[in-house]
């Protein structure tokens, strides 16, 4: 079969075949193709025109905001992590003078201070509970600073781990909904029986229009 100019599918990024749809009384046979965009919406191309959807988990009234929505800035939160961990290497590796952890006491409080400003309101007011700031005038010892930032990074990983549980999460949403509405199409279900999707027999026409 001749591929047809101006076609949905030759101006898809990426795009997964996802079974034939009949296109109704021309004797002819087109792909139907599925995909998601950047901002995580589903979408189905047919020969009769495009399909998209939000995602499933697409934020509806009340609902509880995502841990993803709620790291206002991620590039900040996992520099100043990886900033925190390695500090945590250097108190470990050899105690420090009184200069030094004096020092550091400081870049702990500031890294707190900038951590709660990449942070969602709630999620500021949970890392000020549990990553208290040091009090008085006494420079703390060696072993409060390593427990203190241990703390400090334990959380951080936590987040993180949160965050790319939602994303994984995401991700897996938006393939069962692409799969649904794949099952939606005209003969959607019957399609594709026999071989894999996306590809044909041999010897056969092409698939795509």
């Amino acid at each position: 079969m001749s591929e047809q100019p101006g076609t949905p599918s030759e101006n898809q990024a990426g795009p997964q075949a996802v079974g034939n749809a009949q296109p109704g009384g021309n004797g002819s046979a087109g792909q139907a193709i599925a995909g998601a965009t950047e901002d995580g919406r589903g979408y189905i191309v047919t020969p009769h025109g495009m399909a998209v959807e939000e995602a499933p988990d697409a934020k509806s009234e009340g609902s509880e905001p995502s841990v993803t929505d709620q790291v206002e800035e991620p590039a900040k939160v996992m520099r100043i992590g990886n900033m925190i961990r390695s500090l945590l290497e250097e108190v470990r590796s050899a105690p420090l003078d009184e200069p030094s952890r004096e020092r550091l006491r400081k870049t702990y409080s500031a890294s707190i201070d900038e951590l709660k400003s990449g942070l969602s309101e709630e999620l500021a007011a949970e890392l000020e509970r549990i990553a208290a700031p040091f009090t008085g005038d006494e420079t703390p010892s060696n072993d409060e600073l390593r427990i203190a930032q241990a703390q400090l990074v334990g959380w951080l990983e936590g987040l993180f781990q949160g965050i790319q549980t939602a994303l994984v999460a995401q991700q897996v949403a938006v393939r069962s909904q692409l799969e649904q509405m794949r099952k939606a199409l005209p003969g959607g279900g019957a399609a594709g029986q026999g071989h894999p999707q996306g590809g044909h027999q041999p010897g056969a026409g092409g698939m795509y229009l």
